[in-house]
């Protein structure tokens, strides 16, 4: 059986991103972005919606494991994919994966949508939650 361990949510404007790829470009897009997310932004018709999203559900996933931005996690921790039908999934690594384990959580389930304007994301963290004497190190 699995527990909700945490769960996130975030909204941005569209505009923010785009003036952040337009006033920093390459150096923006690299310090956020793994090199498959900006290939896929990149590939579709409205990139900047598509940016915007991904940037709402890092912002989410991070809401969702309970950290936000500290030591040791950074933007590329956290990857959007789409699996064979389309549906975003959440890949992690580095900081993020090392929180990620030590909160016993198994997936995080994202959901992402844009119009025009703004990109929502919402991040539920699932897992088994640990005890009080397993987060101590069993003191």
């Amino acid at each position: 059986m699995s527990d909700i361990i945490g769960i996130g949510t975030d909204i941005t404007e569209c505009l923010r991103i785009a003036r952040m790829i337009e006033r920093h470009g390459e150096l923006f897009i690299d310090r956020v972005y793994t090199k498959d997310e900006i290939a896929y932004c990149q590939n579709r018709r409205q990139s900047t919606q598509h940016f915007t999203g991904r940037w709402a559900a890092k912002e989410a996933i991070l809401k969702a494991i309970g950290t936000g931005w500290r030591r040791g996690i950074s933007w590329r921790d956290m990857e959007i994919r789409n699996d064979a039908s389309g549906r975003p999934v959440v890949a992690v690594r580095g900081g993020v994966q090392e929180v990620v384990e030590q909160l016993g959580i198994r997936e995080i389930q994202i959901s992402i949508s844009h119009c025009h304007t703004h990109a929502t994301a919402v991040a539920i963290a699932v897992g088994k939650k640990k005890s009080k004497a397993d987060a101590d190190g069993g003191t």
